[in-house]
C-alpha cells in the first residue's frame, strides 16, 4: 500500500494542474498568520477550550450560570458548547447540574501540576540534601499510585537512591505512608489495593489493623518513618505536603543508611523534613 505524507507548513500543496499551486498560510508559534491576524483561528473551538480552562483540577464544579458569568457569554450559546464537551467525554455532569473535567483530561492536569511542583520544589530538595548530605526525595499521588517525582542524591558512596518514576509501597515506604495516611478510607483502600500489603522485609507491617493504627499516629505527629520496612539497612523520614484544606497529594523525605542515623540526627531530620514540606506546600 502506498504511503501518504502530509506536507508541513513550509511545503507546497500541488493541484492536479501543474500550473496552479496553492500554499498553506505560514504561521508563527502563536498560531497566527504572518501579519498577526487571527482570521484562521476557530472561535467555536477557542470558546470550548476557554470553558475547559475554567476547571483547574478535579475539585472544581461549575454550573451553567457560573460558567456563563466567567465567560461573559449568554447561557443559550454556552449550553451547546457544554453539551458537545459532555458528549465527547471532556466534561461530566452530576445530578445537581454541575460540570467537572472528565477523567481523560484530569490525568493530564495531574501530570502538568506534578511537573510544576517538581520544578519549583527542586531548590528545596537540593538544600535539604546538601544540609544532611543524604538523599532527598519528593513523591506524588497519581490517581491511586504513589510515585517518586524527583530525587537529589547524596555524595556518599553508601547511600539510599530513589529513582524518579518508581512506584512506592504505600504501607512501608515513608513517602507512601505520608500520603496514604491522609486519604479518605475509600481512596486509601484503593491505594493499598494497587500495591498490596506485600512483605518487603521482616519489619514490614502487613496487618491492616496495625497499619491503620500507624496511619493514625502519622496524622497526629505530622510525619512518617520507614525503619527498614521497605528495604533493609535504610531509614527514611517523610512529611506530607499539605496546602490549606486540600487533599494530601505529595510528600517529601530524607533517606539515610541506618549506620549514619543517631537519635539527635533523627530529631533534626524530622524538623527539617517537616519544614521542607511546609515550604513546598506554597507551590500547590
Amino acid at each position: 500500500m502506498p504511503s501518504h505524507r502530509r506536507p508541513n507548513s513550509e511545503e507546497s500543496v500541488v493541484s492536479a494542474s501543474p500550473a496552479v499551486q496553492r500554499r498553506r498560510p505560514k504561521r508563527n508559534d502563536a498560531g497566527l498568520d504572518k501579519d498577526g491576524s487571527e482570521r484562521y483561528l476557530s472561535k467555536a473551538i477557542g470558546r470550548a477550550l476557554d470553558v475547559l480552562d475554567l476547571f483547574p483540577d478535579e475539585n472544581c464544579y461549575l454550573n451553567l450560570r457560573e460558567i456563563s458569568g466567567q465567560m461573559n457569554l449568554p447561557e443559550s450559546s454556552l449550553f451547546r458548547i457544554l453539551v458537545t464537551l459532555q458528549d465527547r467525554a471532556y466534561l461530566t455532569q452530576d445530578s445537581s447540574g454541575c460540570y467537572r473535567l472528565a477523567d481523560k483530561l484530569l490525568f493530564g492536569k495531574v501530570r502538568d501540576r506534578a511537573s510544576v511542583l517538581r520544578e519549583r520544589a527542586r531548590p528545596i530538595l537540593r538544600d535539604l540534601a546538601s544540609r544532611f548530605n543524604e538523599t532527598a526525595s519528593i513523591a506524588y499521588l497519581f490517581e491511586t499510585r504513589i510515585q517518586v517525582l524527583d530525587s537529589v542524591d547524596t555524595l556518599h558512596e553508601v547511600c539510599i537512591i530513589n529513582k524518579p518514576g518508581r512506584v512506592l509501597p504505600p504501607h512501608c515506604s515513608s513517602l507512601g505512608k505520608a500520603i496514604a495516611a491522609f486519604q479518605d478510607p475509600a481512596t486509601c483502600d484503593e491505594i493499598l489495593g494497587v500495591y498490596g500489603l506485600i512483605r518487603r522485609t521482616p519489619r514490614t507491617v502487613t496487618d491492616r489493623q496495625q497499619l491503620f493504627a500507624m496511619f493514625e499516629e502519622i496524622r497526629r505527629s505530622g510525619y512518617a518513618v520507614d525503619r527498614e520496612e521497605a528495604s533493609e539497612g535504610g531509614i527514611c523520614v517523610a512529611a506530607p505536603i499539605r496546602s490549606g484544606q486540600s487533599r494530601v497529594i505529595a510528600s517529601v523525605s530524607l533517606s539515610t543508611p541506618v549506620a549514619r542515623m543517631t537519635p539527635e540526627r533523627e530529631r533534626a531530620t524530622v524538623e527539617a523534613v517537616i519544614k521542607a514540606a511546609r515550604d513546598i506546600a506554597q507551590f500547590l
